[in-house]
């Protein structure tokens, strides 16, 4: 469609006028040969002040010209109908109101038809002219020798003009750029986002200021850039959308900069996170898992935590150049890597790595161990088999690095890593973190297999000082358990016994040696044999506890609770006699368990309190539940409210004591429970 007033040749588009000639108030006047005016503009009408119908018929000298340059204008306008050339200056003119203004002129012949000379002027405010003028000289001036990348787009988005600055930004001369698209002028940008940006500043006339972009350019093909992007539209002075001008400013080296200070940043925050997760527990597996768990995907996309098999037997380890590694895999973490996570040794999987390999030589020189981009040839050197380096190659493991876990001067194992979704290869700041973050978990991972090796150690003596005793002795069908602390750094000393005495008697124990570790043990075993041997006696209960009270003493100060009972199958009765330990419970068929009253006592090696024996009636299928406080105190809950939940669980049909002893410690003993549990439940059988 064509715009009102203009006429459009067939198969062509109507355009736009621009509002330059409404800025510049440019009026037109036509004077005859004698110099009266016969035609006479609207524009003219507001420059002069005299309407048309006032100027036209009059001579324009009179009304157009101040009358002190009226001779001169007289002559020019003379010179210019009979020469035919056109002429141009600026004079004063008084307008109607009787007030000065400096215009422009540009005067020209004019010829007919029919051979009538006419004179055509164009006429302009001199200060309007003057400031169009300085504007576009400072525009061109500006753009010219702008630092800064400038340029204009039209309304399709191709290239109208560009400045020097943008031509070497770009590396492009300005006319490979005029009438081509962003894309086909710079394919190596993220394209359709600045294309898309433009649009929306053409629709809304919003502008866009300062868009990071980034990518390569003919100037750098070689290198990645940065810049500062921003967009405005252009609209002429009656509003018409004209394009987008755009600058771009390189920001590269800040861009590196800033690169740089969140890479710094993200180490920082790593190894912030790593202090914070690594070691949270003494126990290795969990410690080794925890350093897999920060590394990935922080680090690596692919990451194993091996020990030397020596190390974890708590052997020191040396390599020769030619000697082979024997590795325990503890822990592995993957990111979206199943075929790299099947080409790992599984946790627990102790493998013998050969001279030759990058793990091997980490391991043996203490030094970290880098392949950036990582070939073909290199896999068998990664991998543990020939089917492993085929499943690398699957994953497309690209980057690889092994640092060395050094503690107090001893080489532990490796920290491996792989990358295949990450594209970046590892870096030299990659190996600083890596080195980082094994330095710190290196120390938590031996403290862990100091810690198990001590554990393994005191728990080893600890259930060789505990009895085997037989399912049923002496009219009683006994079950026991005993579970070791699982969160404390070494082993406590509770302890059982069931001791088969003359007449058909037995004699049940338990008790709790306050402390822990292999001292705490060894008390625990000296306490046994004595009440062993004391029980052997046949005491009364309250009198053996007395005896083992003295025992107590003497063994460097140490203190323990007790429990001492003793079955009579033919009097149907047992006599017990408590040491500051918690009561046992009682169930018989028909009623509700409960906690027999027993005096409470005090503990063994506080000396000088006496001790009494309670007799209790026991009827076959009556049970005898005891145990040591680490089943039932927790930090959280009250003891009345856990041993309340001890009765509960001992309501019920009546079902096999290993059982029982199962559904207990999987129910009331936590897995973090800094102390270790002894218990014992005792059946009385029929006679017979």
């Amino acid at each position: 469609m064509s715009a009102p007033g203009f006429p459009v040749a067939e198969g062509e588009e109507s355009v736009q006028p621009s509002g330059l000639l409404d800025v510049l108030g440019v009026a037109s006047v036509v004077l005859d040969a004698e110099g009266r005016i016969v035609l006479w503009s609207p524009q003219a009408e507001e420059l002069f002040g005299y309407p048309a119908q006032e100027a036209l018929g009059q001579y324009a000298a009179r009304i157009m010209v101040h009358e002190q340059h009226l001779d001169l204008v007289v002559k020019l306008f003379a010179d210019v109908m009979v020469t035919g050339q056109s002429w141009a200056g600026a004079f004063p003119i008084r307008r109607k109101d009787g007030s000065t203004r400096l215009v422009e002129f540009r005067n020209m012949r004019l010829l007919d038809d029919h051979g009538d000379v006419y004179a055509l002027g164009l006429c302009a405010d001199r200060s309007t002219v003057r400031r169009l003028e300085r504007d576009v000289a400072l525009s061109t001036r500006m753009i010219a020798q702008s630092p800064i990348g400038l340029a204009v787009l039209d309304t399709d988005l191709r290239y109208v003009s560009v400045n020097p600055a943008l031509e070497r930004l770009n590396g492009i001369t300005a006319e490979e750029h005029i009438g081509r698209s962003i894309a086909e002028v710079l394919p190596h940008l993220d394209v359709e986002a600045i294309e898309s940006a433009a649009r929306h500043v053409l629709e809304t006339g919003r502008p866009l200021v300062d868009q990071k972009a980034t990518g390569w350019t003919p100037a750098d093909p070689d290198e990645e850039r940065a810049w500062s992007l921003s967009l405005y539209r252009l609209e002429d002075a009656v509003g018409t959308v004209l394009g987008v001008a755009g600058s771009v400013v390189d920001i590269t080296e800040q861009h590196r900069a800033s690169v740089e200070a969140e890479a710094a940043r993200r180490r920082l925050q790593v190894i912030a996170d790593a202090s914070a997760r690594i070691g949270t527990t003494l126990e290795l597996d969990r410690t080794a898992r925890e350093l897999a768990d920060v590394a990935v995907p922080e680090l690596a996309d692919i990451a194993a935590v091996d020990l030397l098999e020596a190390v974890v037997a708590g052997r020191r380890s040396s390599l020769g150049p030619t000697e082979p590694a024997v590795i325990r895999a503890l822990a592995v973490q993957a990111d979206g890597a199943p075929e790299a996570l099947r080409a790992a040794d599984p946790p627990g999987q102790v493998t013998r790595y050969g001279p030759d390999r990058l793990v091997t030589e980490c391991v043996r020189t203490g030094r970290p161990v880098m392949v950036a981009e990582v070939a073909p040839a290199d896999l068998p050197r990664i991998a543990r088999s020939p089917e492993a380096a085929e499943l690398l190659a699957e994953a497309g493991v690209h980057s690889y690095l092994a640092v060395p876990l050094i503690a107090r001067g001893e080489v532990l194992g490796a920290l491996d890593l792989k990358r295949t979704h990450n594209p970046e290869p590892f870096s030299e700041d990659d190996l600083l973190l890596a080195r980082e973050l094994a330095s710190r978990a290196a120390v938590q991972i031996d403290n862990a297999r100091w810690y198990q090796n001590a554990r393994d150690t005191a728990l080893t003596l600890q259930r060789s000082l505990l009895p085997s005793h037989p399912p049923v002795t002496g009219g009683l069908e006994v079950a026991s358990r005993y579970q070791p602390a699982g969160a404390t750094s070494e082993v406590g000393g509770d302890w059982f016994d069931v001791i088969p005495l003359d007449g058909g008697k037995t004699a049940l124990v338990v008790g709790d040696v306050m402390g822990s570790g292999i001292n705490a043990a060894a008390t625990m075993g000296r306490l046994r044999t004595a009440t062993n041997t004391l029980a052997s006696l046949d005491l009364d209960p309250a009198r053996l506890l007395e005896h083992l009270d003295k025992i107590t003493e003497g063994l460097d100060h140490s203190i323990a609770t007790c429990v001492y009972a003793v079955h009579d199958p033919q009097l149907r009765q047992c006599r017990i006699a408590n040491a500051g330990h918690l009561p046992p419970a009682r169930l018989r068929p028909g009623h509700p368990p409960e906690l027999l009253e027993l005096p409470t006592g005090v503990p063994l090696g506080v000396g000088g309190v006496a001790f009494s024996t309670t007799t209790v009636d026991l009827e076959p299928g009556d049970r005898l539940v005891f145990y040591t406080d680490g089943l039932v105190e927790t930090r959280q809950h009250p003891l009345d409210e856990r041993l309340d939940a001890l009765l509960s669980l001992l309501e019920g049909p009546d079902r096999p004591l290993e059982e029982v002893c199962d559904l207990l410690l999987r129910t009331l003993h936590q897995p973090d429970n800094s102390d270790d549990v002894a218990l014992l439940i005792a059946r009385v059988q029929k006679p017979g």
